[in-house]
């Protein structure tokens, strides 16, 4: 997937402008993005601050940290298991 040219911060300050009254065309063509892009932007990140965008962040990274260890463990349990099959 393609890296953004902006930042999550920057997004939610476009956003803030849009709240502030601008309208869609303008921004899109300040900022140089397109009209579905800027949508999807306000559709995720709509109605943030700076603050919960740190928050959802740090959620997103130990929610993918406890994915892995399940994925780890799980892996393990399977082995463990199959041995003891094998065994008896």
């Amino acid at each position: 997937m393609k890296k953004s040219k902006f930042s999550e911060v920057q997004i939610v300050k476009i956003l803030k402008e849009y709240d502030a009254g601008k309208q869609t065309k303008d921004l899109c063509r300040e900022y140089g993005i397109s009209a579905p892009t800027f949508y999807s932007w306000k559709q995720k990140y709509g109605g943030m601050d700076a603050q919960q965008l740190k928050e959802l962040k740090a959620l997103q990274d130990e929610n993918a940290r406890l994915k892995r260890m399940f994925a780890d463990l799980s892996l393990d349990h399977r082995i463990l298991k199959d041995i003891i099959e094998k065994k008896l």
